[in-house]
């Protein structure tokens, strides 16, 4: 549907005209990264591509998840309206590519090295049919746990190692009168905590089965069910007021104090640093209890668009500054995130930042780093959306038990295939 839209139109467009008689020293830039720890993180890449010659055209569709931008940017493609290009996660990279309205990075890519640099994990999703057709522009992990000290610290906890650990310091958090868990009652949010709640209570192998591979027997099984019964623990250390909550607001909670702890991607960390807060003195960083080994993972990536000839240059620079070692660094040091190329250096990076850089190497080489199905990394974007759904619904108590939510999984996955 999405490749007989884009191209009918493309034809229609009237894209393809005579190059002006000067390259158009502008980038088109669509994104979702609103709040502040993006927004910082995002004006590394503009004041370097300031100092080029290069403007920077914003065009910011807020949503954290992504999905209010996506429909913008159907819509802008649809009208021939191609930006220079757009954040991207994997799967809808690829579907852009296969209906034909993607850019070729190829040259750029050979002449700079990429296929080197950048693990393989993401070259699936940047490559298609042989040629780059999007820069990844960092690692995100979301099996992370993001704790204030100081209420930690007055409750006397302790770093948990187990899911029955990470329920007592809720509890502990309970007594002494502080919300224990922040969360937004989004479905990307509650499905991105679910992920690790599944690496957490079956295992990586199990991970993989079910989330990357969707094996039928996994998703159905007793360890699927006993997933959605840790699921339903975790919600009940939850304030009443979360259903909608930004992710920012939830993250916000916890460096202020009001809340012991978040369960989020890395991206939570730009946050910690927008507000000057320093990891092992105002928080802490840990891995989603019994995930310690793993990464569950997900990349932002600048699709580049088939634009006219008189913006590739511009386009080109873009993708050469996304991919410089110096923006990788920059960058990530501000997002929360790691690198997207492995020969990176960690000197600029925080604690949390090594210890995901340590983590992602470890994973990549062992064999355990796993797409996350939350954020579009783990299969095509129907059968993360039907997840979402069904994760939300337990969440919300439209889905009442375990047993009712993996028989709605494994169906709404099926359909959605």
């Amino acid at each position: 549907m999405l490749r007989k839209l884009l191209i009918g139109t493309a034809l229609g467009s009237g894209l393809a005209f005579a190059a002006h008689a000067q390259d158009v020293k502008e980038v088109e830039m669509l994104h979702w990264w609103t709040s502040g720890g993006e927004a910082a993180a995002l004006n590394v890449l503009k004041e370097d591509l300031a100092k080029q010659g290069f403007a920077w055209k914003d065009v910011p569709v807020a949503g954290g998840g992504g999905d209010a931008a996506m429909t913008a940017l159907k819509a802008m493609v649809a009208a021939g309206n191609y930006p220079t290009a757009s954040q991207m996660l994997g799967y809808t990279v690829l579907d852009y590519a296969a209906a034909g309205v993607m850019g070729d990075l190829t040259e750029t890519a050979v002449k700079e090295g990429w296929d080197k640099s950048v693990p393989a994990a993401l070259q699936k999703f940047s490559v298609y049919d042989g040629k780059w057709v999007a820069a990844p522009v960092n690692v995100h992990s979301v099996n992370w746990l993001w704790i204030n000290k100081a209420v930690m610290d007055k409750i006397g906890g302790t770093e948990p190692k187990t899911f029955d650990e990470f329920i007592a310091l809720l509890d502990k958090a309970k007594a002494a009168g502080v919300i224990p868990l922040a969360l937004g009652g989004q479905n990307w949010q509650e499905a991105t905590m679910f992920d690790s709640v599944v690496l957490s209570t079956g295992g990586p192998e199990f991970y993989k089965k079910a989330f990357n591979d969707l094996d039928e027997e996994q998703l159905k099984s007793d360890t699927m069910k006993k997933s959605f019964d840790n699921l339903a623990k975790l919600v009940t250390y939850v304030d009443p007021n979360f259903s909608g909550r930004d992710w920012n607001l939830a993250t916000a909670m916890v460096i202020k104090g009001d809340a012991l702890v978040q369960v989020m991607g890395d991206w939570a960390k730009g946050e910690f640093n927008a507000a000057k807060k320093t990891p092992g003195t105002d928080f802490l960083c840990y891995r989603f209890p019994g995930t310690d080994g793993s990464v569950v993972y997900n990349s932002d990536m600048f699709g580049m668009f088939d634009v006219p000839e008189d913006r590739k240059a511009a386009q080109a620079a873009l993708a050469t500054a996304t991919l410089s070692k110096s923006f990788q660094s920059a960058f990530n040091v501000v997002k929360g995130s790691v690198p997207a190329r492995t020969d990176v250096p960690d000197t600029d990076f925080d604690a949390c930042g090594k210890k995901g850089m340590a983590d992602l190497k470890a994973a990549n080489e062992g064999g355990t780093l796993f797409g996350s199905l939350a954020q579009g990394y783990g299969a095509p974007p129907a059968v993360a959306n039907a997840y979402k759904d069904v994760v939300s619904k337990f969440v919300h108590g439209q889905i009442k038990t375990s047993d009712e939510a993996v028989t709605q999984l494994v169906n709404a996955i099926e359909d959605a295939k």
